[in-house]
């Protein structure tokens, strides 16, 4: 079985089981980064461009080990000392880029859609690092992927959303996929940072932390994000973390076996204390891990090359 698309987009409308492939594929490459030796000639003579528009550090530096993992030459693009810089254009940039013989490309952006429109510009595969408000597929799949790994399955877990919903793209990739694996999830924050009619995602919607987190199973918190946010969506950062801060008190309300996450970087002492980030419930570098794994697996099933090739 391979993945229907050439491409990475988002998640939503990704078939049950084209994820349960991505997961399954990453259990192999999980393996082989916990080896001695930790590379395997999967997509030697293949070259993937790194284009980061946005600020990163997870993100970026996961896809270009997942790169060297799997043997691909990597060539990371920097805006800074780009011709961006002198006013060059995304579509003349990238296609510069790919005319020195690219194959695929990462690409995270401000402007939702870019990556979308990257397929309408270059013959490369593309996969979504990251645009606007839209999605961010990978994390939403490691983030899957380490659940998984401890739960042993997705379908019937209780998954809370908590923080930032409506500026991110993070939310939106787990929405997607959870729900396609048959998780039941829910979302949480103050009014003004949950999206306009967002129960039509087909997600619970709450308002209290107190009343998302009862019975819950996962709870994932979702960074505060200045950067994207206008003035006066609450108050005050301290009162953000009275009302929806997760504290150990409100760990109390989740189910016993319960698991905490956060995508990162995390704004600690806002979203999220110290002690529950450092806690032995939270699988936060976990997914730090996982994450490479499963972006060596993205990278693989969209390369079209053959199984034995990853041994």
């Amino acid at each position: 079985m391979s993945l229907r698309s050439r491409h990475l987009i988002g998640l939503e409308g990704v078939a049950r089981e084209e994820i349960k492939l991505i997961l399954d594929t990453a259990e192999t490459f999980r393996e082989i980064i916990e080896r001695p030796i930790k590379k395997v000639p999967t997509l030697r003579g293949l070259t993937v461009l790194n284009l980061f528009y946005e600020p990163s550090t997870r993100t970026r530096i996961s896809f270009e080990l997942a790169e060297k993992r799997l043997s691909a030459d990597s060539i990371s693009f920097a805006t800074a000392t780009s011709s961006v810089k002198k006013g060059e254009s995304l579509r003349d940039t990238v296609q510069n880029i790919e005319a020195m013989k690219i194959d695929m490309v990462v690409v995270r952006h401000s402007s939702a859609g870019v990556p979308y429109y990257l397929t309408q510009c270059l013959d490369s595969n593309i996969i979504n690092g990251g645009d606007g408000t839209h999605e961010h597929p990978t994390q939403a799949l490691l983030d899957m992927f380490t659940i998984r790994r401890k739960y042993g399955k997705l379908d019937g877990l209780r998954v809370i959303l908590v923080g930032d919903v409506k500026h991110s793209r993070v939310t939106r990739s787990n929405i997607w996929g959870l729900k396609t694996m048959g998780a039941s999830v829910a979302v949480c924050g103050p009014s003004t940072l949950l999206p306009y009619e967002v129960e039509k995602f087909g997600v619970d919607v709450y308002t209290s932390i107190e009343e998302a987190l009862d019975g819950a199973d996962v709870v994932n918190i979702m960074r505060i994000q200045l950067e994207r946010q206008q003035a006066g969506m609450f108050p005050s950062q301290r009162e953000y973390t009275n009302l929806w801060g997760l504290t150990r008190e409100r760990l109390r309300l989740l189910n016993k076996n319960y698991t905490v996450m956060h995508p990162g970087p995390m704004n600690r002492g806002v979203e999220i204390t110290n002690e529950v980030a450092d806690g032995d419930a939270s699988v936060i570098l976990e997914q730090v891990t996982n994450g490479v794994a499963v972006r060596m697996a993205v990278l693989y099933l969209l390369s079209g090359k053959k199984e034995e090739e990853t041994q």
